[in-house]
């Protein structure tokens, strides 16, 4: 029988690799671990991209605001009450927003000889801007007379104008040498109430009037005529330093008062004196006169910091739980699930009461409340880790380890776990969130106090926020729109985690 390579002749057969070693070629690409793979699929799902940066913003800022602000979380200014936000560099540039603005109804002709009063004598102009006017006329003893009515728009920062203060003789002679110093008037010219019709509680009357209700007198030419008091029998001390306009060394500047004196003060100023700088609020201020920049700032450090050392030590308390009722099941799982069914069943926001009522006097505020958390908190991770140990255990690859002499905790947490991550990684960065929810939950409703150490939370701010919603909206806004982002971008976060872990997508471009 002829043979198929006969008609081939001899020379064309040749050993191609006779003396050459032959061996596996190096691979030309790196390998692709796990979590390389898992980035690569995370980095495609760009609505958790984003809710990454947003949170690395949130982050970013809980840490550098309370640095940059020039307050600090314990500053209250009492008069600086739930004002809205300022910045004077922004405001000149037309940005209404940090105009430090509140709306005024039903102002009447004397209210606004009221706020021209205070731009007149302190250069400060409350007014930002007439909205509406309405004019009635009315017949008053024959006579037909109109009475217009305003609303206004006002600077919340300069509305306050000058105030009644007391100091001593000693800080009277500070404030004239700051004065003097910067060029900024911060004392005026006191005016007895006597000479404006027994008004005694309203510093920025300083025209003369004709009734107790404020109408200013003024002179042919529509001008306020002052009622500055010149005795200076009554005077408190003696003033040395910058005077008002038109002022001929007549004028006294404070009035006895026990022992002290009592003087008119233009409270921008004087708190510029006391702190150095302007009053100027990037969020405004609250119910309690804090700087809502800040106070957020510290509240999220602590919501954060907490919510991340509750979630770890769920996660190991559960994990480790979990995996030996999943793994070994049996008598050892139903005993297990015994004792996790019983802990359960424990009411958290009772148990977070009972021990701020009575653990708290112990050892304090925030170890009771972490208590509180991590008392039953585990019982879910714990489940989970449960659930996916039953689903892996009888897998082909356990077995194979198993016949290979491998031990129970390296099935567990070498084989197994792993596995599980994805799940279980998803659950940890859920779990998150749902810590900072119910940690800003107990504070708005007041269970949790954390005001004495951390001087505020998220969820305090929220509360005094809720209480001046209608006339202060910015008090609720910052905080509330603080927590709707974090919480938002966690789940979204949390989402691409689930995805980028899921073991059954892995080696996927």
């Amino acid at each position: 029988m002829e043979q198929p390579f006969e008609h081939i002749p001899q020379e064309k057969f040749a050993f191609v690799q006779k003396d050459e070693h032959l061996h596996d070629q190096k691979l030309e690409t790196k390998s692709r671990g796990y979590f390389s793979d898992a980035m690569i699929r995370f980095k495609k799902n760009e609505s958790s991209v984003v809710a990454a940066y947003i949170l690395l913003f949130l982050a970013i800022f809980a840490i550098v605001s309370p640095i940059v602000s020039p307050y600090s979380v314990r500053e209250m200014d009492k008069r600086y009450v739930n004002a809205p936000p300022y910045v004077e560099a922004l405001a000149q540039r037309g940005w209404g927003m940090f105009s430090g603005a509140v709306t005024h109804d039903s102002q009447n002709e004397n209210s606004m000889d009221y706020w021209r009063g205070i731009a007149q004598e302190t250069g400060h102009d409350p007014l930002l801007g007439i909205l509406s006017k309405q004019v009635k006329t009315v017949k008053s003893r024959g006579k037909t007379v109109e009475n217009a009515t305003y609303r206004i728009r006002t600077n919340k920062y300069f509305e306050i104008g000058l105030v009644y203060m007391v100091f001593s003789f000693e800080d009277f002679e500070k404030i004239q040498a700051w004065q003097d110093e910067h060029g900024l008037q911060v004392i005026y010219p006191y005016v007895d109430p006597k000479d404006i019709q027994g008004i005694a509680n309203n510093p920025n009357i300083w025209y003369q009037v004709k009734d107790n209700k404020g109408t200013a007198v003024k002179d042919a030419d529509g001008n306020f005529i002052p009622a500055y008091s010149t005795a200076s029998a009554s005077e408190g001390a003696p003033y040395h330093s910058l005077r008002v306009k038109g002022d001929d060394g007549s004028y006294i500047y404070s009035a006895r008062k026990s022992g002290a004196v009592q003087c008119r003060v233009e409270y921008y100023n004087y708190y510029q004196y006391v702190n150095g700088h302007a009053p100027q609020y990037y969020f405004g201020t609250n119910e309690k006169g804090q700087d809502l920049f800040c106070a957020i700032g510290m509240g999220a450090r602590f919501s954060l910091i907490f919510a991340i050392l509750v979630s770890v030590i769920r996660f190991v308390m559960g994990t480790v739980y979990g995996a030996i009722e999943g793994y070994y099941g049996g008598a050892t799982d139903m005993i297990m699930e015994r004792i996790s069914d019983i802990l359960s069943g424990i009411p958290f926001i009772v148990a977070t009461t009972l021990f701020q009522l009575h653990l708290a006097q112990k050892v304090g505020t925030v170890p009771s409340f972490l208590f509180a958390y991590i008392a039953t908190g585990w019982i879910g991770m714990a489940a989970l880790v449960r659930k996916q140990f039953y689903r892996f255990k009888g897998q082909e690859y356990v077995l194979a380890s198993r016949t290979l002499g491998a031990g129970d905790w390296r099935l567990m947490f070498r084989h197994i776990f792993p596995n599980s991550l994805g799940t279980i990684i998803t659950s940890c960065a859920m779990m998150i969130p749902g810590v900072i929810g119910s940690e800003t939950q107990l504070t708005y409703l007041g269970i949790v106090n954390l005001s004495d150490l951390m001087g505020t939370s998220i969820g305090e701010l929220m509360s005094l926020g809720q209480r001046s919603m209608t006339t202060s909206p910015h008090a609720m806004f910052w905080p509330a729109l603080f927590f709707s982002l974090l919480m938002i971008s966690f789940n979204l976060f949390g989402n691409g985690l689930r995805d980028a872990f899921n073991p059954t997508t892995r080696g996927e471009d």
